[in-house]
C-alpha cells in the first residue's frame, strides 16, 4: 500500500534465431546440436557451430556461383552436376580442397594430351608456286 501502483507487465519477447542474430542463412542451432551429438569433442562451444555454419555457407555460396556461371556457359537454366564438377575442377582452390571427390554423374575434364595430337606440317609458300606458274593467255 505504498502506492506504487502496478508493474508494467513486459510483452514477451519473440525468438530470434541464432542464424538471424549471426547474419547468415544456415542453420545454426542445428549444426550445434550435430556437433554435440557427432562426438566429436567433450565440449562444444556456441561460437563453434555460428562458425561452421558461416563457413558452410560462404563455401556452398562459391560453389554455386561458380556452377551457374557453368551452366550459363553451357546455355542452360539449371545447375546439372556435370556444372558443379566443371566449377570445381577449373578453380584452384576448390579443386585443391574436393581433391578426393568423385562427383556423381559429373563426367571429366575435357583433355587431349600434347602428345596424341597430331604432328603440324610447314604448308608451301603460296608466293613462290604463283610466281612460277605463268597466265595461258591466247
Amino acid at each position: 500500500m505504498s502506492g506504487r501502483g502496478k508493474k508494467a507487465v513486459p510483452k514477451p519477447k519473440s525468438a530470434v534465431s541464432r542464424s538471424a542474430r549471426a547474419g547468415i542463412t544456415f542453420p545454426v542451432g542445428r549444426i550445434h546440436r550435430l556437433l554435440r551429438k557427432g562426438h566429436y569433442a567433450e565440449r562444444v562451444g556456441n561460437g563453434a557451430a555460428v562458425y561452421l555454419s558461416a563457413i558452410l555457407e560462404y563455401l556452398c555460396a562459391e560453389i554455386l556461383e561458380l556452377a551457374g556461371n557453368a551452366s550459363r556457359d553451357n546455355k542452360k537454366q539449371r545447375i546439372a552436376p556435370r556444372h558443379i564438377l566443371l566449377a570445381v575442377k577449373n578453380d584452384e582452390e576448390l579443386n585443391k580442397l574436393l581433391a578426393g571427390v568423385t562427383i556423381s554423374e559429373g563426367g571429366v575434364i575435357p583433355n587431349i594430351q600434347a602428345s596424341l595430337l597430331p604432328k603440324r606440317t610447314k604448308a608451301p609458300k603460296d608466293d613462290s608456286s604463283a610466281k612460277d606458274v605463268q597466265s595461258q593467255e591466247f
